[in-house]
């Protein structure tokens, strides 16, 4: 563990004019509130935060991050508040502890919902300030290097998983590779024992037998480029454990099959050397084609630069040479956190613009599964590179078609194609873009994008977008359907509604505005008494007997036992008029069945009952499919005919859209089953509806 002194100097030696008085305070600080706190590896507690703070100054950060790591835990950990940090270490240290502390409260949430929140909360303090990150990397690789010391299994890969799922791939989006493969190591031999106890053996075993081959082609790179008069200087490797097992299983194959497992680092002394090598290695030995990448021409969009390309060497032996600058080794290597570290605060646009998309994301998403969805798709995928017509490139995930190019242009430009060309050809809008595809998007500003493009597009920025979108339309259908319910509840109210009454209903159902109401009617949230109530409280005390059954509906069984429950199926919904059976089970209310129902046929667990609705029964809910032409207006005129035919809508679901057809289900409140046939004979000969039928 770093003595105060110790983390002093570091910081001081790349930043002379740091506050040494401020890391002595933050050092004491967390000494003191950490006491005698113990980590799982039986070390005093206050190692770990003092540990991250080492990691940071590797990375060479300012005062406040590095301030920030060794009280990254005090809040949570201990008695101390956000207040506390604030007064002893200013506003700025404050801000970086309570964004990174948010992060790791998440981690007692279940898995789900924790992963999800983790990715929201990344997102939203990475905007505010991208230190936040890095803090947060450094802990979770420490924990990582640690994590053996945990004795429960189920928590060390818990811990292995959600890091290889979420931080590892977080640090290579901001290009710090030498945290992501480490972190990916960590995790592999924890989640994967088996195959990291084989890999890591096997290549013990050829660094033993190759008898110095790694040493001896770094050597003959190095020479051949000297007698070319490139200056270089050249490292070789095995390569990672972790990506050797990736590549196995994508391309199902054995270990003894991996033919490319020597990889070389060229570096060079500036741009034109590192294209010199390049020409001098490709004439030297043969090169393998499609292995050949130019990330210096077009970085990644982390900002990594780098030529990387595959060589046919001696006796057939594939290697991997990456050639590049020192400059660009080095930001490679820390990425973003070596921008911060010689920019102090700049934010390189092309670092972290896809940090907007990942915000958008977060403000379309609708739940934690649909965030895990779409930002997993928008951080892990290899990338393509495209060009609009005008030459600006943008970068997408493999797989990506014209309209995931089109919401990566503008997230209006999506909503609003409706084709596109890719190098001047039209294309179907779910055609795969290549590297260096030029593609053009053909809009309206009228057109709307369609549920079906889900099945198709591969960004999460696209999906995010188009599922909002949908939503949007459906409950702008949904308000109308309320709309007309509305009206048609309004006329039995004992006074003329108008605006007034209107926006004092939605004061008293505890809304914002109308069009809120009219959904939540639409939806079935609210029943007409509510609703009446809402609009001239008292009024439903003198409901006419017309009405009466709209509210509470009066139903009873014959051939049931005094006091016998009963409830009507779910699965047929019968209603008074129907031929109905009982399933009668031990300890449970009777199901009421229609006669006809499949469910009536498999219950052999059950006593049938022969059953006949009571005197005046009448008010249940049942089931329609109805089958709308796919245009604006058609499912307010079927609300408006279930509505003159005195019917309330109960619940309404849309099960398909293939256009031109849209198709719902629909549960009304009907008195009998003659009610119900007729509202679906009045359906049926309207021209905005195709087809209507009882579920």
């Amino acid at each position: 563990m770093l003595r105060q002194y110790e983390l002093v100097e570091r910081v001081k030696e790349y930043d002379p004019e740091a506050d040494e008085a401020l890391l002595n305070r933050a050092y004491v600080y967390t000494v003191q509130k950490h006491g005698t706190q113990k980590r799982a590896s039986g070390d005093p507690y206050f190692s770990h935060p003092v540990e991250v703070a080492g990691l940071m100054t590797d990375l060479k950060l300012d005062q406040e991050t590095i301030a920030t790591a060794l009280l990254h835990d005090t809040v949570e950990d201990t008695l101390t508040t956000i207040e506390d940090i604030e007064r002893n270490f200013g506003p700025d240290v404050a801000r970086l502890v309570d964004g990174v502390t948010k992060l790791s409260k998440i981690e007692q949430m279940p898995e789900n919902e924790r992963a999800a929140e983790n990715l929201r909360k990344f997102l939203l303090a990475m905007s505010e300030d991208i230190r936040v990150l890095l803090v947060k990397l450094g802990d979770r690789l420490h924990n990582m290097r640690t994590l053996n010391f945990i004795k429960n299994p189920e928590k060390r890969q818990r811990i292995a998983r959600e890091t290889m799922e979420i931080y590892a791939p977080l640090a290579e989006r901001v290009g710090m590779y030498e945290y992501m493969r480490e972190m990916q190591l960590l995790a592999f031999e924890q989640l994967e024992p088996d195959g990291y106890q084989t890999i890591t053996q096997r290549l013990e075993q050829i660094r033993r037998q190759d008898k110095g081959q790694v040493d001896a082609i770094a050597l003959d790179i190095k020479h051949v480029l000297a007698q070319a008069g490139v200056r270089v200087e050249v490292t070789g490797r095995e390569k990672h454990p972790y990506s050797i097992w990736r590549k196995m299983a994508e391309r199902h194959v054995t270990f003894e099959q991996i033919t490319d497992i020597m990889a070389f680092r060229v570096i060079c002394e500036d741009e034109l050397d590192c294209y010199r090598a390049l020409g001098v290695l490709h004439t030297t030995w043969q090169f393998l084609p499609g292995r050949f990448k130019d990330y210096i021409s077009t970085p990644k969009s982390n900002g990594y630069r780098s030529l990387h390309t595959a060589l046919l060497y001696e006796n057939s032996m594939r290697v991997e040479v990456q050639i590049r600058t020192r400059e660009m080794h080095r930001l490679n290597e820390f990425g973003l956190a070596a921008h911060w570290a010689y920019k102090q605060g700049a934010r390189p646009d092309g670092q972290v613009g896809w940090l907007r998309d990942l915000i958008e994301i977060v403000d379309a998403s609708n739940d934690p599964e649909e965030l895990l969805e779409h930002t997993r798709m928008a951080i892990y995928q290899d990338r393509i590179f495209a060009f609009t017509p005008k030459g600006a490139l943008f970068q997408l995930p493999r797989g990506a078609t014209p309209v995931d190019f089109a919401f990566a242009v503008h997230t209006n430009l999506g909503l609003q194609t409706v084709g596109a060309k890719i190098n001047g050809r039209h294309v179907p809008l779910r055609s795969q873009l290549a590297n260096g595809d030029v593609v053009e998007i053909i809009k309206n500003p009228e057109a709307e994008p369609q549920l079906s493009w889900l099945g198709f597009v591969v960004t999460g920025k696209a999906r995010a977008a188009i599922r909002r979108a949908v939503r949007a339309r459906e409950r702008a259908e949904v308000a109308a359907l309320g709309q007309k319910l509305f009206d048609e509840i309004a006329s039995r109210v004992p006074a003329r509604i108008g605006k007034k009454a209107t926006r004092a209903a939605v004061a008293r159902l505890g809304m914002e505005e109308e069009e809120e109401l009219m959904y939540a009617i639409g939806a079935a949230k609210l029943s007409d008494k509510e609703v009446m109530e809402a609009l001239v409280p008292g009024c439903t005390a003198e409901l006419g007997p017309e009405e009466d059954w709209k509210q509470k509906g009066a139903i009873s069984i014959r051939g049931l036992s005094p006091g016998a429950g009963f409830q009507l199926a779910e699965c047929c919904h019968p209603v008074p008029g129907d031929r109905i059976v009982g399933l009668r089970r031990p300890d449970q209310p009777v199901e009421v069945h229609n006669i006809d129902c499949l469910a009536v046929a498999k219950a052999l667990d059950a006593d049938w009952r022969d059953l006949s609705w009571g005197p005046r029964s009448q008010g249940a809910v049942g089931r329609m499919r109805v089958t709308l032409y796919d245009r604006p207006g058609t499912l307010a005129e079927a609300a408006g005919i279930i509505a003159r035919n005195l019917a309330n809508v109960r619940g309404l679901h849309q099960t398909h859209r293939d256009p031109p057809f849209t198709t719902y289900e629909v549960d009304v409140e009907v008195q009998d089953a003659k009610h119900l046939h007729r509202i679906l004979s009045a359906l049926r000969a309207s021209d905005a509806i195709s087809g209507a039928e009882r579920v």
